[in-house]
């Protein structure tokens, strides 16, 4: 095409041009929208550490009562979605492993099996003993298994997992009062504030995610919406 058809191109059609610009800034901002925003609520808290909780009494600044409850469950979900607790609840028959978020499958290969405690000779327990054992750094609690697969946490939303805790027939039926319970004072949940062998913990400690909870189950068990990420 010569010089002059070229500019002749270019002068007939800018229709052509403005509309592929309007067209990518259309697709820009839909991308852009579909991108999870931090709840809105969060910017009334105080800025916390990564490895670190918010006290319950922090959540006071949000006045309506629903929106501090989903406030409290975002809390609590830095730790549920943190990989001390997530990587022993998979998305599949195996667990994951790893120092940090390595999402690392479990090394050697291991299945839930049918009770989430492994398969005849290859328990759980056969090598995850009550304890860290340091010197093999192989991690251990005690009553060492997998979350059952209805309560996989890998890859899920906060609102997902709030929905599955608050639900009985996913639960192992347990009651709000027997959530907190557990997730206060259960020892292997107690683990992944202690996991040993330069693994880097859950935020915070046990005793203040048991308090989140508690405060998360005293104002409504509310759910945050599908969109909101601690």
């Amino acid at each position: 095409m010569s010089t002059t058809n070229r500019l002749s191109f270019f002068r007939m059609r800018p229709s052509l041009f403005l509309g592929t610009s309007v067209a990518v800034l259309l697709a820009a901002a839909s991308c852009s929208r579909r991108q999870p925003e931090p709840d809105a609520s969060s910017s009334l808290l105080p800025p916390v550490a990564p490895n670190e909780l918010r006290a319950p009494e922090a959540f006071g600044a949000i006045s309506d009562r629903a929106e501090r409850s989903k406030a409290l469950f975002l809390e609590a979900s830095r730790v549920m979605l943190h990989p001390r607790c997530s990587n022993c609840h998979p998305d599949g028959d195996s667990p994951y492993q790893g120092v940090g978020a390595d999402w690392k499958p479990h090394d050697p290969p291991v299945v839930r099996g049918p009770k989430d405690q492994g398969v005849v000779g290859m328990q759980c327990t056969g090598c995850h003993q009550d304890r860290n054992l340091e010197q093999s750094r192989v991690p251990g609690a005690p009553n060492w298994h997998l979350a059952p697969r209805s309560m996989a946490w890998t890859g899920r939303t906060p609102r997902a997992v709030c929905e599955q805790l608050k639900d009985t027939s996913r639960n192992g039926g347990k009651t709000l009062a027997q959530i907190v319970e557990h997730n206060a004072h259960d020892e292997l949940v107690g683990w992944g504030w202690k996991p040993g062998w330069g693994r880097e913990p859950a935020p915070g400690s046990q005793e203040r995610f048991g308090a989140i909870v508690a405060a998360w189950v005293e104002t409504g068990a509310e759910c945050p919406s599908e969109e909101a990420r601690p």
